[in-house]
Formats: C-alpha cells, structure tokens, sequence
C-alpha cells in the first residue's frame, strides 16, 4: 500500500515564509492586519507547500462558511426533468465558482420536506439562500426570514404580508407576454387562446395579465390552465379545440407547454402555422429549436437570472462583512431587477 505524503501544516507554511504562525493564520483566514509584503509571501508559500487552510478554522475567523443554499420549491423530478431549472442553476453555479462558493441544493418533495430544509437552513451551514419556483401558499419565505439568512428570490414574490424588501430577480413576464399577443394579432389572428402556467406562480399570473392587456375581451373559453409541463400543454390544447374549433392562434405560458401543444395540433390535423400560430415563452433552445415546426417564443435570459442573482446575494454578503468589521451600519439595498424579454421569430408564428 502506497503511503500519502502528510499534509503541509500551518507551522510549516509560517516556517517557509520566515514568518509567525499568527500571520499565517490571519493572511489564509482572511483577517485584517497583515501588510502586503508579508500577506503576498505568505500566499507564496502557501502555493509552493500546496497547503489547503481548514474550512472550520476560516469560518471561526471570518463568519463565512463559501457556501449557498440553492432552494428550489420543487419535486426532483420536475427540477431534473425540465430544462428551465438546468440552465437557472447553471447560471448560478458558474457565478458562485468564480467567487470560490459551494452549490447546496435543497429540494422540497413536498410539505414534510419544509421542515427539514428550515432546519438546515438555521443550522449555520451556509451564508446565503438563492430560492425560486415559489408557489403563492409555500411556506419558503417565513422560513428563510426566521432562519436571518440573505436571501435573494427567483421571480417576484406574490406573498401580500405587508413586506416589500425582498430582493429579486425577474424578467418581463407581462411585457413579454403582450409581445407575443402583439405579434400573433400582427399575423392577422383574431381568434387567440392562451394556455397558462400553475396561477400561483407570479411569472403565470402576469404572463396571463399580459394576454389579458390584449385581449380584454376573450372570453373564458379561450383560456385553459396549464402547469408549465408539456403534459400540461397537450391537455389544456385538447379542451381549447373542443371548445373552440375556429381558434387561429395560442399564446401557450412556456416552451414546454407550446411542444404539447404543437403535437395535439398535429394529431388534430391543424397546420402551423396555416391554421394555427403558436407563440411560447422561455426561449428553452434545446426546445424551442427541436419543436417541429422550429418554436416562435419569448426569451428571457434564463442563465443570467442565475448568475444575477447569485451575484446580488454575495454583493449584499461582502457589504455585511465589510461592515462588520468597520461597525457600520449597511444602507438597505433590497430591490427587485427585472431583465427584459425578446420575441424570437421562428416557424411556428
């Protein structure tokens, strides 16, 4: 059996560069104090030994712990399965490793989940929360707050309890939404329908405010409620055309639900877009170009909605370190940011 080399020592990292164990303790920990000459040979030393400082000992130091809770408000499979969670976490992750930070997923299965996630949230694992997919009754927000961790949400929060400094990253659901009814009608259809995502989500709510600015005055039957699945989509595109035959246009809520919706159109024997245009939402590539036709949609920048928000949240973590240490008190910054959407014409509309 092959012997590992034993792994260099704070001693021998203070030996190296001919300074106290104190000033390597300090320099590698993060601390303040230590001048640039020395703090620079200690970096040296530290690459040359190849000595990995224990996380405990900085976290005692700095009160950080390089870690983020990523809570998402939804099953594993849903999380796994659709490609809008992919590239958000994407964005995120590829923002936390340039900052040196761990990704902790946490997923709620279902409500006997929040539980646990609460637990591990007050527990002092990790610096921040970046949570998104929210449902209007979850349970998420009161239990970040009673955790105290920052926290910056995915999607504009709908809770009505008063608050209004939540930080938050969003798109133009409803500016994007009037786009894509704006375009259909510019294509010569009248007769409209939209399939929306789950209502209690603020991202449906106002891409359904959007078509609603519009066409004020459809009426009930050419709405169908949807919930962001493509399953979701070829049913609520199955009760449009029982209900309404003469449709000409769907607006559908995401890119997922619109490729449900294309294949009943098929098996119905509707042309897209001759008999039907269809417009969708998301600009998901790896669906909105393998649709067939190639999918006419909303995009919003999924990736950097991740991205942003992780930046946010250690932007606001740096301000509270930096104020810690100079016993000042750090200006409210919370707000909401909301990235624009673009229609992407394909062959769909």
């Amino acid at each position: 059996m092959s012997q590992t080399a034993p792994r260099p020592t704070l001693e021998a990292v203070a030996e190296h560069a001919g300074v106290s164990r104190a000033t390597v303790s300090r320099v590698v920990n993060g601390a303040q104090g230590v001048r640039d000459a020395l703090a620079e040979r200690v970096r040296r030393a530290v690459e040359e030994l190849g000595y990995v400082p224990n996380q405990a000992a900085r976290s005692l130091v700095t009160r950080r712990h390089d870690a983020v809770a990523v809570v998402a408000a939804e099953p594993e499979a849903r999380v796994f399965d659709d490609p809008y969670f992919a590239q958000q976490l994407r964005g995120i992750s590829k923002e936390l490793t340039a900052h040196d930070n761990q990704l902790v997923l946490l997923l709620t299965e279902g409500r006997e989940d929040h539980a646990r996630v609460g637990r591990y949230l007050a527990g002092g694992h990790v610096d921040g929360a970046l949570v998104f997919s929210l449902h209007l009754d979850d349970p998420l927000p009161g239990l970040v707050r009673s955790a105290g961790l920052p926290t910056v949400f995915g999607g504009r929060p709908g809770w009505d309890d008063g608050r209004d400094d939540a930080v938050y990253v969003d798109s133009d659901n409803r500016g994007g939404a009037r786009a894509a009814v704006r375009h259909l009608a510019g294509l010569g259809r009248d007769r409209i329908a939209h399939i929306t995502g789950p209502l209690d989500q603020t991202s449906a709510a106002d891409r359904l405010a959007g078509f609603r600015d519009l066409r004020g005055d459809a009426g009930p039957e050419l709405v169908a409620r949807g919930d962001f699945t493509a399953v979701g989509g070829e049913r609520a595109m199955r009760e449009l055309l029982d209900r309404c035959p003469d449709l000409d246009a769907v607006f559908a809520a995401n890119d997922l639900t619109a490729a449900g919706a294309l294949r009943v159109l098929r098996e119905r024997g509707r042309r897209v877009p001759d008999d039907v245009a269809v417009v969708g939402f998301d600009d998901m590539l790896p669906v909105a170009e393998q649709t067939d036709p190639p999918l006419t949609t909303v995009r919003q920048d999924i990736e950097g909605m991740g991205r942003l928000m992780a930046r946010l949240l250690l932007r606001g973590l740096d301000r509270d370190a930096v104020a810690g240490e100079s016993g000042a008190t750090v200006a409210d910054t919370s707000s909401g940011v909301v990235l624009p959407t673009t229609l992407i014409r394909r062959a769909t509309a």
